[in-house]
């Protein structure tokens, strides 16, 4: 299997929400490689069986208790990586749901920006000069979401927060254009996945249209194989073209002068509905 070049035995994978779903699948992937695996996370009872589940693997990963949306906890995480050796990855992977619409109480916009979009700056600005100013090759993976591209209306506060996550994941590819390759950025964007979302919400078994953590690990790592920065995640109910015509439609509202999110509005529902239904 051929791997991005930052994936190697001489280096640390960091991945924050690293202690189950998407990030842990991730972090099994990266200590398969070789990799020493340093994982963060807020739970840390989680967070230590996590640790010795890929112990058990023959995977060398360490715990560390991380609150992202906390400047001094990720300065601490660096420098417990800067301990373990040289960062490779950077896996910001941690994240909340936000649970509101637009007049949610500012705790609620408060906690995701915090979580969603500040862990992510509060990362890169810790990790990134180090990584800039090594000789050796690096890659950087922000976990998106299609809600932050799609906005479907009902959660503002996440959506906010992920199309943000989405501008910053793609200002920070371009800045990396100097390093002419050897560092890469990465947004991946999954699609429907049984996580530790998922179980918050009551559901106990994977539901038949989810993705697992692992499935989507896998298309990550052949994403950044390939030099993909858009890592497309398709689900078991959701096609990638399904997800590209949705997003052209979006796009389209701002080329065509339609109402916002004119994917939900009651007089474009037949447009839309046909639209999806041609070929092409």
């Amino acid at each position: 299997m051929t791997l991005h070049p930052a994936i190697r035995k001489d280096a640390v994978a960091v991945v924050t929400g690293g202690a189950s779903g998407i990030g842990l699948a991730a972090a099994r992937r990266f200590g398969s490689a070789g990799m020493t695996v340093l994982l963060a996370d807020l739970d840390e009872a989680r967070l230590d069986e996590a640790v010795a589940d890929l112990g058990a693997d023959g995977i060398t990963a360490t715990g560390f208790a991380t609150d992202v949306s906390r400047r001094a906890n990720i300065v601490a995480l660096k420098e417990e990586a800067d301990r373990l050796g040289p960062v490779g990855v950077l896996m910001n992977n941690a994240g909340r749901e936000g649970g509101g619409g637009l007049l949610s109480g500012p705790e609620v916009w408060r906690d995701t920006l915090e979580v969603n979009l500040f862990g992510v700056i509060h990362g890169l600005q810790a990790f990134l000069p180090d990584i800039l100013s090594a000789d050796r090759p690096a890659a950087i993976v922000n976990t998106g979401s299609k809600q932050g591209i799609t906005l479907p209306p009902g959660d503002t506060a996440y959506n906010v927060s992920k199309a943000a996550l989405k501008a910053l994941t793609e200002s920070l590819a371009h800045d990396l254009l100097d390093t002419k390759g050897r560092v890469t950025a990465h947004l991946l964007i999954p699609g429907f996945t049984f996580t530790g979302f998922t179980r918050a919400r009551g559901v106990t078994e994977k539901p038949a249209g989810a993705w697992t953590g692992d499935q989507v690990a896998d298309f990550l790592l052949d994403g950044m194989a390939a030099g993909d920065f858009y890592i497309l995640c398709p689900d078991n109910e959701v096609t990638r073209e399904t997800d590209l015509k949705r997003m052209r439609w979006g796009m389209g509202d701002i080329i065509e002068n339609r109402p916002a999110l004119s994917r939900w509005h009651p007089d474009y529902a037949p447009a839309f509905r046909a639209y999806t239904e041609r070929d092409g």
